[in-house]
This record gives C-alpha cells, structure tokens and sequence, in this order.
C-alpha cells in the first residue's frame, strides 16, 4: 500500500486558516474595545454677548477634556470683524498669558481663565463700537486635539445711555424746591395774619374819637398793657399812612 507523503500537509491548512481567521478577529475584537490614545475635547462659549460702551466685558470660553491639562496646552483667541474677512488671531495663551502688543485690543485684554477648572475666558477692558465681531476660542490639549476645539461668540457693543448726574438733579431740585417752599411760607403767613388783622382792626379809632387821657397813652386803672405784634406795627404803620394821606391838605 502507498502512502501520499502529503497526506498529511492537507489535513493541516484548514486548521492553519481557522487559527489565523481566529487571530485576525481577536486583533480586531481588541483595537475596536480597548480606549483610543487620541481623545476628543470640546469647547463651549455664549452665542451671543452685548455690552456698552466703555465698558468692560468677559468673553467667557469653557472646555472639557479626558486629559488633565499640561504645559502643552494652548488657547487661543481669534476676531473677526462684521465687515467679514478671515479671523485673526490677537490673543494666545501656553503656560502663560501672551497679550496682544499691537492692533485694536493693545492693553485692553486681561487674562482671567485657569485651565486645572476648564476655563480659558479673557477680558476685554473698555470696550469700542469698533469691537462688534465675531470671537472664537480654541483650546487644544494633546492628545485632545479632536472633536469640538473652538468656539465664537457674537459681541454687539452698543452706546452707552446717557444718564443723568447728581449735580444736576440737585440744581433742578433746588430750582423747584427752594421757591415752592419760599411761597409755600409766605401763603401761611398771610392766612394767619389777616385774622389777627381783622381782630385788631376793631380795637383802632380814630384821633377825633379817641377819649380824654387815651391821647397821652393813659389807660384806664385795671387795664392791661398788652404787648405789640409784627402784625400790630404793621397794622399801625398802614393805618396812620392812610389817615395822613386823607387828611392832609391838598397842595
């Protein structure tokens, strides 16, 4: 009987195929289930800003990311004018705050973020009408470098209310109060003075019907003397004015 010497090399490939099919699906089976060395980071800032003029506005910018932050973490902020054009970078910050040195925002941008909380917002200090535009923040942090690295806020910047100062509400009320309460006093006055007016009226006479003795001011035993007002004085001085004017001669 004879015996094929390759009898035996056939039986073996089908289980060499089976064993590399198995292995080529645990290889995939493990990249497909084991964490990716390149993570994705995203970054989030408010759609819109408003702010008045002269004032001082914070752009804020937030971001999330399955790395801690490192030294090699960078931010970055951009501006593009409503005029339209490519945005400009004017701000960038790795390990330490890089200001602008030239331009619009030239000593008028502050650092306020801190990347351990996920914050990279910046200030901008007195703000201009020539400030409205469009802001983008982006972060990157390897191996976070993928998903959502930037974001754009919408500032307006719109003229400051004009508003009324204290110096000059105080000369308003003063032009107001001051002669309201002038009249307010002289009204009193007079509505109290003419009763005690009317009340003396009475008690005059005129020099014919004045008695024997009341023309040299001596007043009857039991009478008392009873002290002179303003309103007294003036009641006499306006009562002896008028009888000298009717009784003098004519000219």
């Amino acid at each position: 009987m004879r015996v094929n010497p390759f009898s035996h090399v056939k039986m073996r490939r089908p289980r060499q195929r089976n064993t590399a099919l198995n292995v080529v699906l645990l290889l995939y089976l493990i990249s497909f289930l084991a964490p990716s060395p390149v993570s994705s980071i995203k970054v989030n800032t408010p759609a819109e800003l408003h702010a008045s003029k002269g004032e001082a506005v914070t752009l804020s910018c937030t971001f999330t990311s399955t790395s801690r932050p490192t030294s090699k973490m960078t931010v970055d902020w951009s501006y593009r004018p409503q005029s339209g054009g490519p945005p400009q970078t004017f701000f960038h910050f790795s390990s330490r705050a890089f200001p602008p040195l030239d331009g619009q925002f030239t000593g008028r941008i502050q650092w306020q973020g801190s990347p351990a909380r996920g914050d990279a917002s910046i200030s901008l200090i007195n703000a201009t009408l020539n400030d409205n535009g469009t802001y983008i923040c982006s972060v990157r942090n390897p191996p976070d470098v993928h998903g959502s690295p930037t974001s754009h806020t919408v500032l307006t910047v719109t003229p400051k209310a004009p508003s009324i100062r204290f110096s000059d509400v105080a000369v308003l009320l003063a032009f107001i109060l001051i002669p309201s309460a002038v009249i307010t006093l002289i009204l009193i006055g007079r509505m109290l003075c003419p009763k005690k007016q009317r009340s003396q009226s009475k008690a005059y006479r005129s020099p014919i019907e004045v008695t024997e003795g009341e023309e040299y001011g001596i007043h009857p035993p039991g009478d008392k003397v009873k002290t002179a007002t303003c309103c007294d004085l003036y009641l006499m001085v306006q009562y002896r004015t008028f009888h000298y004017i009717t009784l003098s001669p004519n000219p």
